[in-house]
């Protein structure tokens, strides 16, 4: 498919109800796809996709549209969106430690390259502490910085470790054997296989 049916395959995808925060609709996007504003078209669909859960295949197409658009942002972004309707996502608040009291120096970077060990509560077979690992993406920034704080969606990579965390739970942060930062959990999305 090229890019204009892969938009349009999408845009079907999209209940006509389904409004962005400035009520853009499906309708509208269909006036940038008949005009060949595609790369508009596709972030108006981006914004559509998180005003409501959409389904699997929404997003493998945006994924492949921004692909052959050359839009390395956009097609991250969708692919991020498929796993998390593959594994679930966590959202929550989280505040990384200051540079001078952990071992990160450098910035996170945003686009969920890191994948963190988090401690969630779970035990190992001899009672220890045993943590499990989830993929970050920090929400409306392109970095965080050491002694920061923002909105972070976490994906994990072993969404069974995952199923008891619920809002408000507090979850710690390791990239090593020291805590990295400190989260509260904001919402839990488990993972929706039957959108597919």
């Amino acid at each position: 498919m090229d890019v204009p049916e892969l938009l349009e395959a999408a845009s079907l995808l999209v209940p006509e109800e389904t409004a962005t925060a400035n009520d853009i609709t499906v309708r509208d996007i269909w006036d940038y796809l008949v005009d060949d504003e595609w790369e508009i078209a596709l972030g108006l669909l981006e914004e559509l996709g998180g005003a409501r859960p959409l389904p699997l295949a929404f997003w493998e197409k945006l994924a492949e549209a921004a692909e052959q658009l050359r839009l390395e942002r956009s097609a991250t972004w969708c692919h991020w969106r498929c796993s998390e309707i593959r594994n679930g996502v966590i959202r929550a608040d989280l505040t990384l430690r200051p540079a001078a009291d952990a071992r990160r120096t450098k910035p996170i970077p945003a686009a969920g390259v890191l994948r963190p060990m988090w401690d969630i509560g779970l035990l190992s077979p001899t009672g220890g502490r045993a943590v499990s690992v989830a993929a970050l993406w920090v929400e409306n920034t392109l970095t965080l910085e050491p002694g920061g704080r923002a909105t972070v969606r976490l994906v994990p990579l072993t969404p069974s470790h995952w199923t008891h965390v619920q809002p408000g739970r507090h979850i710690t942060m390791h990239e090593d054997r020291t805590v990295a930062g400190t989260a509260v959990v904001l919402e839990v999305h488990r993972p929706a296989h039957a959108l597919t």
